[in-house]
């Protein structure tokens, strides 16, 4: 597994802080969608006019191919609409997934002990190097590869 980079660098004697990015986990963009959880969809949408806005907003290839699934399958919209709402997403920098980084989510799992598409996800966060998970299917308040979950909803 490669090396873990802490959100903050030290150079010489000053210490630098990098940007607080946020990953946002499939269920966040889901419940934007979703008009059955009117409070979620409004906490959900908040947040990602936010993190849209100031430019620290980070998903993945594998979060923008779980919300068509979820939009599509579970929320019942048509797959026009659902692929239209995920080119907005093209808002947010996106991690590629690639075979280093299953690998990096393969040991994530093991280590960690929690299933391999939530290590993926944690994997892609560290990768981008962001400081916060934002998911509610990951234990709030846990950091996992030195990215800190946190559940927007509570």
């Amino acid at each position: 597994m490669r090396p873990l980079v802490t959100p903050e660098a030290v150079v010489g004697s000053a210490t630098i802080c990098m940007s607080g990015k946020i990953f946002l986990d499939s269920n966040i963009l889901a419940y934007a969608q979703d008009k059955g959880a009117p409070k979620k969809q409004r906490r959900s949408r908040q947040v990602i006019a936010e993190l849209g806005g100031s430019g620290s907003g980070v998903i993945s290839t594998q979060v923008m191919q779980e919300f068509y699934v979820a939009a599509t399958r579970k929320l019942g919209i048509e797959a026009l609409a659902a692929k239209n709402v995920l080119k907005t997403f093209s808002i947010f920098e996106i991690v590629l997934i690639t075979p280093e980084l299953i690998q990096d989510a393969i040991d994530c799992s093991i280590l960690n002990v929690v299933s391999f598409w939530d290590a993926l996800v944690v994997a892609a966060a560290a990768a981008a190097r962001c400081t916060i998970i934002y998911s509610e299917d990951l234990n709030s308040g846990q950091a996992i590869l030195g990215v800190n979950v946190q559940n927007p909803f509570v």
